[in-house]
């Protein structure tokens, strides 16, 4: 099921599916925040260590299925599918925005 993603939100999936840590990192503001698997990653620099890391562990594929808010938060749950344990999984991932980009994401089971 395809659903419409804000831009910044589109842009963070696509950079994702290319395994661009780069692309990725380019998605956030300078002293953005991602907190995923109990780990905190603050600032372009260290999200990018993050992605690159994530995309080199494992093989996956993520499919946004659901769009949602949650406060001032957009929620996006995806269908995630690799070679992690506990694959497949359906996981939240809460975005808060600064304009065009991520101030925020977390990412929960």
């Amino acid at each position: 099921m395809r659903i419409k993603l804000p831009k910044p939100i589109a842009d963070y999936f696509e950079a994702d599916k290319d395994r661009d840590a780069e692309a990725v990192a380019r998605c956030f503001i300078y002293g953005a925040i991602v907190r995923d698997e109990g780990h905190a990653y603050v600032g372009q620099d260290s999200i990018r260590r993050w992605k690159a890391g994530a995309s080199k562990k494992y093989t996956y594929t993520v499919e946004p299925i659901m769009l949602g808010s949650e406060g001032f938060r957009i929620v996006v749950t995806s269908h995630v599918v690799g070679d992690f344990p506990g694959s497949p999984v359906d996981l939240r991932y809460f975005f808060i925005l600064n304009g065009e980009q991520i101030a925020e994401l977390e990412i929960v089971l």
